[in-house]
C-alpha cells in the first residue's frame, strides 16, 4: 500500500473510509425498507408519544434509501478524497472518520434499544467500528491529531444533520416523476 511521504498515513488509512462506508451500506441498501415496514408496529408500540406525522416520513420507499446512501456516498467519497489528497490531515476527513465511528457505535445502541436487528448493526462491529479505531490509530501514529472530544463532538453532530439532509434530499429526487409534470 503507498504511503504518503509527509505524513506516513497510507491509502488504506484514507481510502478505507469509503470501503468501510460501503460495507456498511450494502447492507442497509439490503435491509433499511424491509426492516422499517415490518418494525414500524413495534417501534410505535415502544415510543407512543412519538407523532404519526414522524412515523409516515420514516417510510422510506427502496427507491429513497438507495438515493440517499448514493448522496452520503458523494460526500463519503469526497471526505476520503480530501484525506488522501492531505496524507489525513484533512479536517473534513478527520470529522468524517469520527463521526462514521460514532455511527457505528449508534447502530449497536439502536439494536440493543430495539431488542433485535437494526440495519447496519451486523457491520458496524465488524467492519465500522474496528475500521474507525484502526484509522484513528494510524493518524495518531503519524502525528495527525484526531482531536479527540472535539472531533467526536463535531462528528456527533455531523452525523444527523448529514443523515437529515441526505433523507431530504432522497425524498425530493427519488418522487415519481409524472408525465407532463
Amino acid at each position: 500500500m503507498r504511503t504518503d511521504r509527509k505524513s506516513g498515513v497510507s491509502g488504506a488509512v484514507t481510502w478505507g473510509l469509503l470501503a468501510a462506508w460501503a460495507a456498511n451500506d450494502l447492507e442497509e441498501i439490503a435491509t433499511m425498507a424491509g426492516w422499517l415496514r415490518t418494525a414500524r408496529p413495534r417501534l410505535k408500540d415502544r415510543l407512543p408519544r412519538v407523532p404519526d406525522r414522524v412515523w409516515e416520513r420514516a417510510d422510506l420507499t427502496q427507491r429513497e434509501v438507495n438515493t440517499a446512501i448514493g448522496i452520503m456516498g458523494v460526500l463519503v467519497a469526497a471526505a476520503a478524497a480530501d484525506g488522501a489528497r492531505t496524507g489525513g490531515r484533512s479536517a473534513f476527513f478527520r470529522t468524517t472518520l469520527a463521526g462514521f465511528g460514532l455511527h457505528g457505535v449508534v447502530h449497536l445502541a439502536q439494536s440493543a434499544a430495539y431488542g433485535g436487528y437494526t440495519p447496519g448493526v451486523a457491520t458496524s462491529p465488524t467492519v465500522v467500528v474496528p475500521y474507525s479505531l484502526w484509522a484513528l490509530r494510524r493518524l495518531r501514529a503519524a502525528g495527525i491529531p484526531v482531536g479527540g472530544a472535539r472531533a467526536a463532538a463535531a462528528g456527533l453532530a455531523f452525523l444527523p444533520v448529514a443523515v437529515a439532509g441526505v433523507h431530504a434530499a432522497a425524498r425530493v429526487l427519488a418522487r415519481p416523476r409524472t408525465p407532463g409534470a
